[in-house]
């Protein structure tokens, strides 16, 4: 098996709630141009380029952006962006890739990766990119684990064991566990124990490997899978079966679904990335340069006095935002919504966004 057989699956569907208020169902994470004039959809695509064609990267989405998400990579084509119905987990999701993969190439191996994460350094990743698949080649699933560079409390984490080997000059571990979000203690002790890596999000394997243990450890969605499969290609069989199949599927993420229970699973710690998940209004501050009193301004006219360490984000024009004598702050002014919150108090925008879901808001 050579790199004939490597595909990239970017998962694209994500609804974008994290940096609401700019964020919305409508216009997602993914969508946005937060770091230059490129959406991050963009340039995830745009970072893949020497290591896999337009034609090997697959994109999986949902119906009402897939439009939208073609218009920014036309190069990618048509028939690479897949549809599923509505959200029900990155499990279903990667399932869903993997059936079709193996319908276009029974010995594929994917990577599967964001449209909505920031990597600085896109040589070193397509280095990670080359070994991650060469483990993969020997029957691991493979995760790219970031190496820690504080307590973090939004991500998982995952604990290294013996080392398998060197891929690339990489090394290669074997996973001992996955560590759901720890508390800032905890996250801390994680750090000085030096053996465990943020998850990333970002997996290899063989199509056949993951299937099969989709098969194991997850049988109702793997059979759900393999009547879809049995469609797939054939119209106008596959759309309605997957519309009748889709909603009956049980939401699950492959973290939990398949991850934490496998046995033969390695993990590349990865250094020197500038990897950022975008999680959160404060997570800018690590990837976004910063003024002399640590200020990031984006957009709009502002005026600040006595104002440090603190994010404003203005997409409207003819608006001004002033601040004096603050500090720690996040500001984002959209056309409908302003919200204002301490910079530690970030993460918390989830819970209004679903407090707005619950009550029928137009605001998400």
């Amino acid at each position: 098996m050579t790199g004939e057989h490597y595909y990239a699956v970017i998962m694209a569907g994500g609804g974008g709630t994290r940096l609401w208020p700019l964020s919305r169902k409508s216009h997602p994470k993914q969508m946005l141009r937060l770091v230059d004039e490129r959406t991050l959809f963009q340039t995830a695509v745009r970072r893949l380029k020497g290591v896999f064609s337009p034609d090997r990267i697959l994109i999986i989405t949902v119906s009402d952006q897939a439009r939208e998400l073609h218009e920014q990579c036309p190069e990618l084509p048509k028939e690479n962006f897949i549809l599923e119905p509505l959200p029900r987990g990155t499990a279903s999701v990667i399932g869903l890739a993997a059936v079709a993969l193996k319908q276009r190439d029974p010995d594929a191996v994917m990577a599967v990766l964001t449209a909505d994460h920031i990597i600085q350094n896109e040589d070193k990743f397509r280095r990670f990119l080359h070994a991650s698949f060469e483990v993969a080649l020997e029957d691991y699933l493979v995760t790219l684990g970031i190496s820690p560079t504080h307590p973090a409390t939004g991500y998982g984490y995952i604990q290294q064991g013996e080392k398998i080997g060197e891929y690339k000059g990489l090394s290669a571990y074997q996973v001992e566990k996955f560590l759901e979000k720890p508390d800032e203690t905890k996250a801390q002790k994680l750090l000085d124990k030096g053996t465990y890596a943020w998850n990333s999000g970002m997996f290899f394997w063989k199509v056949n490997r993951i299937l099969e243990e989709l098969d194991l450890q997850m049988p109702v969605l793997s059979r759900k899978l393999t009547e879809i499969a049995n469609v797939w290609g054939l119209t106008p069989g596959q759309p309605p079966l997957i519309e009748e199949i889709w909603p009956t599927i049980k939401p699950e993420t492959i973290d939990f679904g398949v991850m934490e229970g496998a046995k033969r699973v390695a993990v590349i710690p990865a250094q020197g990335l500038g990897w950022s998940d975008v999680g959160s209004w404060d997570a800018l501050f690590d990837v976004l340069p910063s003024d002399s009193d640590g200020n990031i301004i984006m957009g709009g006219e502002h005026v600040t006095l006595d104002t440090a360490r603190s994010l404003v984000y203005v997409n409207r024009t003819r608006r001004l935002i002033v601040t004096i004598g603050v500090e720690d702050l996040v500001v984002v002014d959209t056309d409908d919504v302003l919200l204002i919150c301490r910079k530690d108090q970030a993460q918390k925008v989830r819970q209004i966004v679903n407090h707005l879901k619950q009550n029928n808001k137009d605001y998400v």
